[in-house]
């Protein structure tokens, strides 16, 4: 079993909050000391406690767990942009060690990882680093989250080669949010398509559950549905 995995999407809204948590959850059900990160947040909500992600929320009520927050989620910041943006208009400097101490501390005391990224591979979280230098520095390999509609080929093979280019391992990749019931030829098409360019597996399709939402901490029936279609065991090599 390998350390970690890090999950990153074709864009954002693609779900990867939910096939980070999905993950996370399901292999703590196969007893495995997992752990969650989400690196950099944006759009974090302000409490008596400080800047929250709810992200990173969402991550910790997955494996059923409060923290520890510096460690979850080292970076927080209130403006829901970029990274690079929104430090700018906020007039705040990204540590990036923060991130890799904490993903260290982190990979002492769990047997497994998951990070969520922010936004795809090119969004900036500094003038000169990225979320592919991110994935490069953490020595993670990827699991790329994509949209099931039309378009997702086209963005889904760009992040792919990405990767691939900045000799990046690509796990496989995952299609969230179908509803079976409706799939249109796209959604039902698109997959096969995309694992036979790219060549590389298609490692699930999640199917749509109206019971699961972030921005409310619902997690609905998500372990249960991760667990039946996603492949854990390719994901753990």
């Amino acid at each position: 079993m390998n350390r970690g995995v890090f999950i990153t999407g074709t864009d954002t809204e693609v779900g990867k909050t939910v096939v980070s948590a999905g993950i996370a959850g399901a292999l703590k059900t196969r007893g495995i000391n997992v752990g969650v990160m989400k690196p950099v947040a944006t759009g974090a909500m302000m409490t008596e406690d400080g800047l929250i992600s709810n992200d990173a929320q969402f991550l910790l009520k997955s494996i059923r767990c409060d923290g520890p927050r510096e460690l979850i989620n080292p970076v927080s910041i209130e403006l829901p942009l970029a990274p690079l943006v929104a430090c700018r208009l906020d007039g705040l400097q990204i540590d990036l060690n923060k991130i890799t101490d904490a993903f260290q501390r982190l990979t002492k005391t769990k047997d497994f990882v998951v990070v969520e990224g922010i936004g795809g591979v090119w969004v900036p979280i500094t003038e000169d680093y990225f979320v592919c230098d991110m994935i490069e520095e953490l020595g993670l390999p990827v699991i790329v989250v994509a949209r099931a509609g039309l378009g997702t080929i086209n963005h889904t093979l760009l992040t792919i080669k990405a990767l691939q280019d900045r000799g990046i391992v690509v796990k496989g990749f995952i299609i969230n949010g179908i509803n079976e019931k409706e799939a249109t030829i796209a959604e039902r098409t698109n997959p096969e398509i995309i694992e036979e360019i790219s060549r590389i597996p298609l490692l699930g399709v999640l199917p749509f559950d109206p019971k699961i939402d972030v921005s409310s901490l619902e997690i609905g029936d998500l372990i249960e549905l991760t667990s039946r279609y996603v492949d854990l065991s390719t994901i753990l090599l």
